[in-house]
């Protein structure tokens, strides 16, 4: 059985062009074809369109598929319409084609701790490094490869842990500023693993606390045993809610996407689609990178008000809480002003919505 795809295309030669840009192709392509022969399939049409023949990964509607990834199953996941980009887009110099020094450039930060095996196992993570989540807001970042390995050679029993653990905290953008999200085509979840790589460098830095820790540590103890109970929080109410346009971000909790978007159908209120809608809003790195934080919740708040969201339903209330404290230093970071949209959390529309039919 055939597939019949509408495809958006990236060009772009660093030795002819300024800036990138993208044409349309249809193609009927054949169910067992991978996504390696649909590239091939693209060039036939036009010979400009150019990609590795080795190493050869992409970029389709948002995550890194390999070569051989059958046709059929990109389809069943991402439907027919398909937009295929570089792994890095910023990268690239020719089409496809990307100058993939940093890879080996982040190996090296490991590189005089490592064996062979360790070598060859970081390879393996090729497609991992460019689809780290964090080089999409710091391009310095050293990537979730090199943070795996690292994981690895620990737990392999690797002599100079203190090294590793250094090397990949030290870096420029590195360990605490990963905040571990798979944009994979084939899932991989490597959160426990930076999770735990992170205890490791607290629990370190513990160990040894300087006079001025200590300090701190008693101050926030005292403070701590001074606050007040906690008063109980009102719940927020939306005016005229039914009249407004409303974006959902779920963030790592989908169970309810399903429930809120009936909701907004019943009411008869538009929903606007967040691409941005599962992805996470920087609150495990509110600690060790607040700027790099913020900017992962302001690009969510800024993609609901740029698509006309006059109300951003927010699933968690750690998110929520975030979203709304933080909001003028978002504002500040992006540097717009995001008059006219308000935030509410999941639990109180829900409320409000059932008052609101009731």
């Amino acid at each position: 059985m055939s597939q019949k795809l509408n495809i958006r295309a990236f060009f772009f030669n660093a030795k002819t062009d300024y800036l990138p840009y993208y044409k349309n192709f249809t193609l009927t392509v054949e169910e067992n074809a991978t996504a390696k022969e649909l590239l091939g399939l693209i060039q036939k049409q036009n010979e400009n369109f150019s990609y590795p023949k080795q190493k050869l990964i992409m970029k389709i509607n948002g995550l890194i598929v390999e070569a051989k990834e059958s046709v059929s199953t990109l389809v069943e996941r991402l439907g027919n319409e398909l937009l295929i980009e570089p792994a890095n887009s910023y990268r690239s110099n020719d089409g496809l084609k990307i100058n993939d020094n940093d890879f080996m450039q982040s190996y090296a930060l490991l590189e005089p701790y490592a064996t062979e095996s360790d070598l060859k196992y970081f390879k393996t993570l090729y497609a991992l490094h460019y689809a780290s989540e964090t080089e999409n807001f710091d391009r310095e970042y050293i990537g979730d490869a090199i943070l795996v390995l690292a994981h690895k050679m620990i737990s392999d029993g690797n002599e100079h842990k203190e090294e590793i653990l250094n090397a990949i905290t030290s870096a420029n953008s590195g360990l605490l500023d990963c905040e571990y999200e798979n944009n994979l085509f084939n899932a991989q979840d490597h959160t426990e693993a930076i999770t735990a790589l992170k205890d490791m460098v607290k629990s370190d830095d513990n160990e040894h606390p300087t006079l001025l820790d200590m300090i701190k540590s008693r101050f926030c103890k005292e403070k701590e045993e001074k606050v007040m109970p906690k008063v109980k929080r009102t719940a927020k109410t939306i005016e005229a809610l039914e009249e407004k346009n409303v974006a959902y971000y779920a963030g790592a909790q989908s169970d309810n996407e399903n429930v809120i978007s009936q909701m907004l159908l019943d009411m008869g209120s538009k929903e606007v689609q967040l691409s941005r809608k599962n992805k996470l809003c920087g609150l495990t790195l509110l600690d060790d990178n607040k700027t790099l934080a913020l900017k992962k919740a302001g690009d969510i708040v800024l993609e609901a008000f740029d698509a006309s969201a006059e109300v951003l339903v927010v699933e968690e209330k750690a998110c929520y809480e975030m979203f709304t404290k933080n909001f003028s230093k978002i504002e500040n970071l992006l540097g717009r002003k995001l008059i006219g949209i308000e935030i509410i959390l999941a639990e109180d529309f829900a409320t409000q919505v059932s008052t609101v039919e009731a």
